[in-house]
């Protein structure tokens, strides 16, 4: 998050391209998210995965009422990778709509976030 000088609050300027955010993403199982998580860091695409291996999803899915066991994915990217992450994830999932949202990190410990634009910044140049 930038303060009112235009600083983010972690050390740097932040531009819109280079903002780090937490994609969340469902999956049906523990191991899809573990495959598709090893995907988008291998590619580059994510500098970091955590996989929540069940949580449950309440929604209503063609009008009927689902509560579904899911797996959560914690993905940590960068605003310019948004769309790149969300291809990946269109031909390498199962459902038909899958979670895809992004938050931004509005602050966090400077190295760490140095640390996701470094990892991420590989992907850049693909």
């Amino acid at each position: 998050m930038n303060t009112a000088d235009g600083k983010a609050r972690h050390g740097r300027q932040q531009t819109e391209e280079d903002a780090c955010l937490v994609i969340l993403i469902t999956t049906p199982t523990r191991e899809k998210a573990e495959t598709l998580g090893e995907g988008l860091v291998e590619k580059g695409l994510a500098a970091c995965v955590n996989v929540i291996p069940t949580v449950t999803s309440i929604y209503t899915w063609e009008g009927e009422l689902c509560r579904e066991q899911e797996s959560l994915m914690l993905v940590k990217s960068t605003s310019s990778l948004f769309s790149r992450v969300t291809e990946y994830v269109r031909q390498n999932h199962e459902y038909d709509v899958p979670e895809v949202i992004a938050l931004p990190i509005v602050n966090g410990l400077k190295e760490y976030i140095d640390w996701v634009r470094e990892s991420c910044s590989k992907a850049r140049t693909d």
